[in-house]
C-alpha cells in the first residue's frame, strides 16, 4: 500500500473528527480537568509542561493536517470551477489553468479583467448593457 492513500484516508478521517463539536468540547474539558488539578499538583512546573507539551504537539501535527486538507480542497473547488468554465459557452478556455502561472502573467489577465469591470461600469452609467462576452 502506498503512503500517499493512507495519509489521505487518515487525514481525512481526523479533519472529520476533529472538526466536530464534540472534539471541541472534549478539549475543553482537558483544560477544565487541568485547571482543576492546578492545586492538586501546587501548580507545579510539570503540571504546566503537560498542558504546553500536549498542546504544543496537537498544533505541530494539526498545522500538517490543515494544510493537506486545505490543499485538498482547494484542488477540488478549482477543478469544478475549471468545469464551469470549460462548459460555459463563451467562457474563455484560456483561464483554466492561471493558478499554474507566473506573478507576472496572472497581473496581465487581472488588469484586463479589471479594464472589462471598468468598461462595464461606464456601460451601464450610460444605460448599456454589461452581458457580452469581449476577448479577454
Amino acid at each position: 500500500m502506498k503512503i500517499t492513500p493512507l495519509y489521505t484516508r487518515i487525514a481525512k478521517a481526523i479533519s472529520h473528527v476533529t472538526g466536530r463539536p464534540s472534539t471541541f468540547l472534549l478539549a475543553v474539558l482537558t483544560i477544565v480537568v487541568w485547571l482543576v488539578t492546578g492545586p492538586l499538583f501546587g501548580f507545579s512546573d510539570t503540571w504546566q509542561l503537560v498542558i504546553n507539551t500536549g498542546t504544543t504537539i496537537i498544533t505541530f501535527l494539526m498545522v500538517f493536517l490543515i494544510q493537506n486538507t486545505q490543499n485538498r480542497d482547494t484542488a477540488a473547488i478549482q477543478l469544478k470551477l475549471d468545469e464551469l468554465i470549460r462548459a460555459h459557452n463563451g467562457a474563455h478556455n484560456a483561464i483554466l489553468d492561471l493558478e499554474e502561472l507566473d506573478d507576472m502573467t496572472l497581473e496581465e489577465f487581472r488588469a484586463r479583467y479589471r479594464h472589462l469591470a471598468r468598461r462595464a461600469r461606464d456601460s451601464l452609467a450610460k444605460g448599456g448593457v454589461d452581458t457580452d462576452t469581449p476577448e479577454a
